[in-house]
């Protein structure tokens, strides 16, 4: 019922998005409220149920829409709650770190930290936090030529960080 051009409906707000190394297929990073960040693989013609159906309760604490999950409207491939506000996303394809092949990289802002995410097929088998420790706000994360990861600090003094196999 909504015009031709419109892809896909029931996005909160997509912040990072890749394609997949393999199949071309778009994955997306979505905030949710207070719960229910989302990670997405937006086809035409689907609603992905915003805000009638989320994983996340209002900052207040009410309660959103009418549930998790209504006929019609598409579950998320993974969600998070408690929120890590995810933000940038890339698929690893390099040969840097080979255990990481085809593996979805996250930033998470609130959650400060990058999340990897292990597939299999179109879900998510696993997820590991990295660099927890730093407690850095990471805004973006991308793949270099030379297969290092590369993230962007969200901060007053923002940095660049370069990620690569130790010794």
């Amino acid at each position: 019922g909504w015009k031709p051009e419109i892809w896909s409906i029931g996005h909160r707000n997509v912040q990072g998005a890749a394609l997949h190394p393999a199949t071309g297929q778009l994955w997306t990073a979505e905030h949710g409220a207070r719960g229910g960040d989302e990670i997405n693989t937006p086809r035409r013609g689907r609603n992905y149920g915003w805000p009638v159906i989320t994983y996340g309760i209002d900052y207040s604490g009410a309660k959103i829409g009418e549930g998790t999950a209504k006929p019609g409207m598409e579950q998320p491939v993974f969600y998070w709650d408690p929120s890590i506000a995810p933000s940038g996303a890339s698929f690893y394809t390099g040969s840097a770190f080979p255990g990481w092949r085809g593996n979805l990289f996250v930033g998470a802002l609130a959650g400060t930290r990058l999340v990897r995410l292990t597939l299999e097929g179109e879900k998510v088998a696993g997820e590991e936090p990295l660099l927890r420790g730093m407690g850095k706000r990471i805004r973006d994360v991308r793949e270099g030529p030379e297969g290092f990861l590369y993230l962007l600090t969200d901060s007053s003094d923002g940095e660049v960080l370069r990620v690569r196999p130790g010794p």
